[in-house]
């Protein structure tokens, strides 16, 4: 596709830099010029599929770094519950019920929310299974995802077969749009002898199917809770002397491919380790709030150099795949708890959003931030609302003030799947449908065992 956006003021991510009644290029999947309206259109005066986004905002596609997406379909079925009881009593349970239908079903509704509500890229954690799955469902969306399967120490030798068939069939297809990565659930669900392995695993699939431009990552729950430290300890008789980052790195399991999701507990130790090993942070607030797990120390990590990026958990434990009330809560969270009104400014929130989003999923040479050389990924955001006027500072209103629903078109890889607030892809209406078909045999099914 050859298309110009053109007339809006343009978000570009790159050295902050604003440009306002701003026009970008696209041709294919790429990003071939950015500048200024007057001299784009002359410069590019015919040929090119046009759209008027005077009156609109345009900002690299959101990154959302931590979900498990097909628990869409659990949305609102176990609330106001501490994390072990939330997912010992209720989440697992009915996971163990759930068919390889009922997850790309869950993963397909994730996909259409994120991309309506102008989310490009998505790292998501769950079961997979060949036929069915969660990365079947983006590309079918059309959005960019990393799709990782979880690994626990009671499945090892299914974990592994799965993430063989999941990288072999997955790791760069639909024209690119779909990574995969290992997923070890948490430190105390796998053992460390696991972790190990798991590490070695990643290295292997990498060598036969990754590259250094698309690698596959690792991405674990880590210091989700304070207590996280006597969960390991109850369930592999391990008494860690330090903080849970700290036992990761004595298994030598950490590098700059890790994404580590939560980071609440972290003692300065830990920072220091994540600091040197290059791991990467995913700051879920909503989530962390929803289950009262504690609050992640983002201003430290970001002073100490670490990259931290957002993301919005399940849509189980968050609950919605909302990622402007989740720069909007990072935003407010930090500046209450420390007391201190200048601590992560909306131009920073935003770039957890967007490039470093990238950077923590590896794929920041490609995406995150609107220049020349990278892929169209790019939405466009009305700010024709009366929540969003008059306009002082476009930046502040797309943390404080915007919403999804103020998203009116989105681009991915050069291609419009959402235009006029509509998908292109795939009939929303149709998705929902499947939605509460499938949540309504789920619980039948969960209904009749418990029986």
């Amino acid at each position: 596709m050859e298309l110009i956006i053109y007339g809006g003021a343009v978000v570009t991510m790159k050295d902050d830099q604003l440009i306002r009644d701003g026009a970008i290029v696209i041709e294919d999947q790429k990003i071939v010029d950015v500048g200024k309206t007057s001299e784009l259109l002359r410069r590019y005066p015919r040929g090119y599929e046009r759209i008027n986004a005077k009156g609109k905002v345009v900002i690299p596609g959101l990154v959302n770094t931590h979900q498990h997406a097909a628990m869409s379909l659990l949305r609102g079925y176990a609330d106001d519950l501490p994390l072990q009881e939330w997912l010992e009593k209720w989440i697992w349970p009915i996971e163990g019920h759930m068919t390889a239908h009922d997850i790309y079903v869950g993963a397909l509704l994730t996909a259409v929310e994120s991309a309506l509500g102008g989310t490009t890229t998505v790292n998501t954690m769950y079961h997979y299974t060949p036929d069915e799955n969660e990365a079947k469902a983006f590309a079918e969306v059309g959005l960019r995802a990393v799709v990782g399967h979880v690994c626990f120490s009671w499945r090892k030798n299914e974990d592994k077969k799965a993430l063989e068939d999941l990288a072999r069939n997955w790791h760069g297809k639909a024209d690119g749009l779909i990574r995969v990565s290992v997923d070890p659930h948490a430190p105390y669900t796998v053992d460390p002898e696991y972790m190990r392995e798991l590490k070695t695993l990643c290295d292997e699939l990498n060598e036969k199917y990754g590259s250094d431009g698309a690698p596959i990552i690792w991405h674990v729950h880590v210091a989700e809770t304070s207590d996280e430290p006597e969960k390991i300890r109850r369930a592999f008789n391990i008494n860690l002397r330090g903080g849970v980052v700290e036992y990761l790195d004595s298994l030598s399991v950490l590098d700059e491919r890790v994404i580590a999701a939560h980071c609440v507990a972290l003692t300065d130790e830990d920072i220091a380790v994540m600091k040197r090993r290059g791991v990467k942070a995913s700051h879920n607030p909503i989530s962390n709030l929803k289950l009262a797990s504690g609050i992640s120390p983002v201003p430290k990590m970001l002073e100490q150099g670490v990259t931290v990026s957002l993301g919005t958990d399940s849509p189980c434990s968050n609950n919605s795949a909302d990622m402007f009330e989740v720069m909007k809560v990072a935003a407010l969270l930090h500046k209450g708890v420390n007391k201190n009104p200048t601590l992560m400014s909306a131009v920073q929130v935003l770039r957890l959003a967007t490039i470093e989003g990238a950077k923590a999923l590896s794929w920041d040479s490609e995406i995150g931030s609107i220049e020349v050389g990278k892929r169209a990924d790019l939405a466009i955001v009305s700010f024709a609302k009366p929540h969003l006027c008059p306009v002082h500072n476009e930046v502040s209103h797309l943390v404080y003030a915007a919403k999804a629903t103020d998203v009116e078109t989105v681009v991915v890889n050069g291609k419009i799947i959402v235009e006029n607030g509509r998908l292109t892809t795939v009939n929303c209406e149709e998705v929902m449908e499947m939605a509460e078909k499938a949540k309504k045999s789920l619980l039948e099914r969960l209904k009749r065992n418990v029986k």
